[in-house]
């Protein structure tokens, strides 16, 4: 599974995607997260599977869940406290909540 995490500049969603990163290892779970901006996200958006978009872009949620849609595309906005996730866990926990089981099983083969 691809987790596209993305954030205003790209600062902050490289720290959540390396959490999440080192969460998914530590689970044994085969997904790969990167970071992307706002700016970046049309491009972003075709080798993403899970697009995490930080909390202080809640006013793009709109446009990014029709963007992603198009593409089949999961969309979760983080929280406001999603920065103090420091070992990933929780974002983590987002992601598969997102996605669901059976869907979850489906990107983990691809």
């Amino acid at each position: 599974m691809q987790i596209l995490v993305v954030c205003g500049a790209g600062a902050s969603s490289t720290f959540v995607a390396q959490r999440v990163r080192h969460a998914a290892h530590d689970a044994g779970l085969p997904y790969s997260a990167f970071a992307g901006t706002e700016l970046s996200l049309p491009i972003d958006l075709d080798a993403a599977d899970v697009v995490l978009v930080g909390p202080h872009l809640a006013h793009a949620m709109d446009r990014i869940q029709r963007d992603a849609a198009a593409r089949g595309t999961t969309v979760v906005l983080l929280p406001a406290d999603i920065f103090t996730d420091l070992d990933g866990s929780r974002t983590l926990a987002l992601v598969r909540e997102a996605v669901g089981p059976a869907e979850e099983r489906t990107l983990e083969r691809n």
